[in-house]
């Protein structure tokens, strides 16, 4: 058992679930807000989350990448202490309850019972891996897939995080799901949660796509992930122009970059799905994507957007 750091941030209210995001994203195990903490001085545009990092991560360069990646003006206070392995597991729990995504659909910790039986419900152990649906890039993802999925398809994951999507496309009927992600962490992840929803792995294939620039700064990161993304090591995951529905969940910038090669392993006539998109990102990401997808349709919720479009058939 190993301690963890336990760091609190102060932080704008207005950005409080995109940083949060942003954290999780960047390698914070948990973010939680204590909302009477926070209500002592409610005319404050200022609000505390309290975080929790596994004790090896960097997390001055986490907290940085994050400010960045959502295009934060200055880099938020905060104070980092040492805690202890046993209370972290407990407290990270807490912060995880049963989410009805919408009627019918529901994710639900490990340790808790499903609200609903009949329901869909998709079993999760949170643990170190983004993609809790406690965010609303991931819930715009699901609400998409639900409605793609008749039965039978091959859907890719780009960007895969805690395997929420693809147990839920398996779920919904799909034939396969294909998961591509550039932590190790993430891939184990995705991998237990897909066995605690009774996946095995005929339905199932998580690919590791190599990032070389970890310890370089937030610019070069963020251009070695387009590189790496679109290296042909993640090529050898299948033939190009083979999945019937791709989404890329991704809260790096690269979307724009990446874009031909996301779109590339989709079917001509097949949906390609992109979230994580903040409202402002919007008419960039439009702009780039309708090179290749027609009948784009912009989902939101709260700030975040999703964007889909069927790929272009030859003529």
């Amino acid at each position: 058992e190993s301690p963890y750091l336990s760091v609190r941030i102060c932080c704008q209210k207005l950005a409080l679930d995109m940083f949060s995001e942003a954290l999780l994203c960047f390698g914070a195990s948990s973010t939680s807000v204590d909302e009477h903490d926070n209500d002592a001085d409610e005319n404050s545009d200022k609000i505390y989350i309290d975080s929790i990092f596994p004790e090896c991560k960097d997390v001055d360069e986490c907290i940085l990448n994050a400010a960045n990646s959502i295009g934060l003006k200055e880099i938020p206070r905060y104070e980092v202490k040492m805690g202890e392995q046993c209370n972290w597991i407990k407290k990270a729990q807490e912060s995880f309850h049963p989410v009805e995504v919408t009627k019918g659909l529901w994710i639900v910790p490990e340790w808790s019972t499903p609200p609903d039986v009949q329901a869909t419900n998709i079993i999760l152990n949170p643990g170190l891996a983004f993609g809790t649906c406690e965010h609303a890039t991931t819930k715009l993802c699901l609400l998409l897939l639900r409605s793609l999925i008749k039965g039978g398809e091959l859907f890719l994951d780009y960007g895969t995080g805690s395997g929420i999507l693809g147990i839920a496309a398996i779920k919904f009927g799909a034939a396969m799901f294909v998961g591509v992600d550039i932590d190790p962490q993430v891939i184990k992840s995705a991998h237990q949660n897909a066995a605690l929803n009774n996946i095995g792995p005929k339905k199932i294939k998580l690919h590791l796509v190599p990032d070389r620039t970890f310890t370089a700064s937030m610019n070069e990161r963020v251009d070695g992930v387009v590189e790496y993304l679109s290296s042909h090591e993640i090529r050898g995951i299948s033939e190009t122009e083979e999945y019937d529905v791709v989404i890329a969940n991704i809260l790096l910038n690269p979307l724009p970059q990446l874009a031909d090669h996301i779109v590339s392993y989709a079917k001509p006539g097949a949906v390609v799905g992109i979230s994580g998109i903040l409202s402002e990102q919007l008419p960039r990401i439009i702009n780039r994507y309708s090179e290749f997808l027609e009948d784009i349709l912009v989902s939101e919720m709260d700030d975040w957007r999703s964007v889909s479009g069927t790929k272009f058939s030859p003529i």
